[in-house]
């Protein structure tokens, strides 16, 4: 006999919100961004209070998957909407990306832009270390910066 729960939404079984939301976190966590990015997009629509939760976590799909316009833009969607470390969590992966960004204009080339996203990454970074040093444990952040800083200051 097969025992189903309810989802939030009155579902049953396997399409159940949780359910789809623990298939997009298996494929996040597991390596596959494609499968994740379709999975927390789907979600979006039904997240209700749990949208802010989802949208990260759609942004750090597209990140890992190198999809690096498409995750600043998700968590810089995001950020607009939050406030403490929720915002400092959005802030840092837009930073993340916007660096990434960065340095990718400038190996093509385009140093007014290349700067442009390295300052974005920088400004994002500093809010992040600055008011929520426990979101940086290892330093990962503060070392961004300071990379950031010297090809800035080659610019």
């Amino acid at each position: 006999m097969v025992v189903f729960g309810c989802g939030p939404e009155g579902g049953l079984g396997p399409s159940s919100f949780q359910s789809q939301y623990n298939a997009a976190r298996t494929a996040l966590e597991s390596g596959r961004y494609a499968r994740a990015i379709g999975g927390y997009t789907r979600l979006l629509e039904q997240a209700g209070p749990l949208a802010a939760r989802v949208r990260l976590e759609l942004a750090h799909s597209y990140l890992r998957d190198n999809q690096f316009a498409a995750a600043s833009q998700q968590a810089r969607r995001l950020a607009t909407t939050l406030d403490g470390p929720d915002k400092a969590a959005a802030l840092a992966v837009q930073a993340t990306a916007d660096h990434e960004l960065g340095l990718a204009a400038l190996a093509a080339g385009d140093r007014a832009k290349g700067a442009s996203f390295l300052r974005q990454a920088d400004a994002a970074m500093k809010t992040v270390v600055d008011n929520h040093p426990d979101l940086d444990p290892l330093g990962a952040l503060a070392a961004r910066r300071a990379s950031i800083a010297v090809r800035l200051r080659g610019l």
